[in-house]
Order: structure tokens, then sequence, then C-alpha cells
């Protein structure tokens, strides 16, 4: 059971959890995304291989969680990085930089790790402010 200003986010045009945990979830002021891997939600799994590709589709799917609670990649306070190779961080952040492009970019930190989802190259969650900026 889940309090009044809090609910959960479940939205066709993101891909589905693969496990116990939501999309989103929505308390207060905040959305709270779930870390996102570059799942086409289309066909359900992952089609592209290449850094550049993944970290597009994973931010396709952060959109696609946003757009669902009327928001935008703008409304992003902090995003985390997971990669599973940190010789990718040049061209992840190419694309970062280029979807993240308005003058406030989110608060933000990028790592390796061992092992992402799926075998995925690149996973980010991030935390959306739902009221005025």
């Amino acid at each position: 059971m889940m309090r009044n200003d809090v609910h959960f986010v479940d939205t066709a045009n993101a891909p589905k959890a693969i496990g116990p945990y939501s999309q989103a979830i929505a308390a207060g002021p905040y959305l709270f995304l779930s870390g996102q891997i570059p799942i086409d939600p289309s066909v359900g799994k992952v089609t592209d291989s290449t850094i550049e590709g993944q970290t597009k589709q994973v931010i396709d799917n952060i959109e696609a969680i946003l757009a669902s609670e009327g928001l935008s990649l703008l409304d992003v306070v902090r995003c985390d990085v997971y990669l599973k190779d940190m010789q990718d961080f040049p061209e992840m952040n190419a694309i970062y930089a280029e979807r993240f492009s308005h003058a406030a970019k989110p608060a933000r930190t990028t790592i390796q790790a061992a092992k992402l989802p799926l075998d995925s190259r690149v996973e980010i969650t991030c935390v959306a402010y739902r009221g005025k900026m």
C-alpha cells in the first residue's frame, strides 16, 4: 500500500522492469527512476552493441518514463551512470552531453561496474524534480 503522495510509474513506452521493482516512483516533488539499460521497448531486448547506441537507447528510455509524468530531461537533477568499461567514458559522455545540453546539467557520478544486467555496456539511473525550478 502506498501513501497518497507516492505512486509508481508504469509506461509501455519504456522497458518493463525485469525484476521486482518499478520503472520509477513518484514521491512528493521527486521522481526516482530505476536504472535503465538499453532495452528497446518495441522488441524487449538490447538491439545495439555499441556504447553510443546503448547510451542513446538508455536516455530514450529515461525520456519515456519522464514524459509519462509530464517531465523532460530538463527536470533531471541527478544521474548515476554505470559503465561496463570505463574506456567507454568518452563516447558515453559525448552522447550524454548532447542529450543533456541545457545550461544546468544534473549532478552526476560515473563508475565502472563489474557486470551490468543483460551484459549491457551502460546503465543510468536518475532523479527528477517535479516542482518548479
